[in-house]
């Protein structure tokens, strides 16, 4: 040994041969701004590709929804040409019971499909009803439905169609 005292402590840090390398917080800044519109713009584009692919699923849907009425359609089609040929033959009678066929068959596939007539007896409902003209009659109760002038319908909750009457003024006295 050579008399010099050997230093066993460790020492923190980088030392003077070993300078630490500066950060410029103006460039991490960047980087970090650089990463994040990155991600950005990889979740825009992920955003916009579910849009699309949403709307075509959408489309898809109701085209199978029109395909399936159709198909349900193409036999009251079918008893209509049946109606016309009759008419064309001039045979009165059997173009009535065509058309009474065309008509119940219309009418039982859209039963089918959920389609319901809306109920006119009684008072006048203005969520179901649209009053066209309110007229007095004597012995009928105001507010009370009088005629049908164009049946209404509802398919499920949704009032496709409201039923357009005529409702029962009050009386005018003399």
């Amino acid at each position: 040994m050579t008399g010099e005292p050997t230093d066993t402590t460790l020492e923190e840090g980088p030392g003077p041969e070993d300078p630490a390398p500066e950060v410029d917080p103006l460039a991490q800044l960047t980087a970090e701004r650089d990463e994040y519109l990155a991600d950005m713009q990889r979740l825009a584009a992920e955003f916009e590709n579910y849009r699309k692919r949403a709307v075509r699923d959408q489309e898809r849907v109701v085209a199978h929804a029109n395909e399936r009425l159709v198909r349900e359609l193409l036999p009251v089609l079918d008893d209509l040409n049946r109606a016309l040929e009759a008419a064309e033959r001039h045979e009165e009678a059997a173009l009535v019971e065509g058309v009474k066929l065309v008509e119940q068959s219309l009418r039982n596939t859209l039963t089918r499909e959920g389609l319901v007539e809306i109920e006119t007896e009684g008072l006048f409902d203005p969520h179901v009803h649209e009053a066209l003209l309110a007229q007095p009659v004597d012995g009928a109760e105001p507010g009370s439905v009088l005629e049908v002038v164009q049946r209404g319908y509802r398919l499920g909750d949704k009032v496709v169609r409201p039923a357009r009457v005529i409702v029962a003024a009050e009386a005018e006295e003399a």
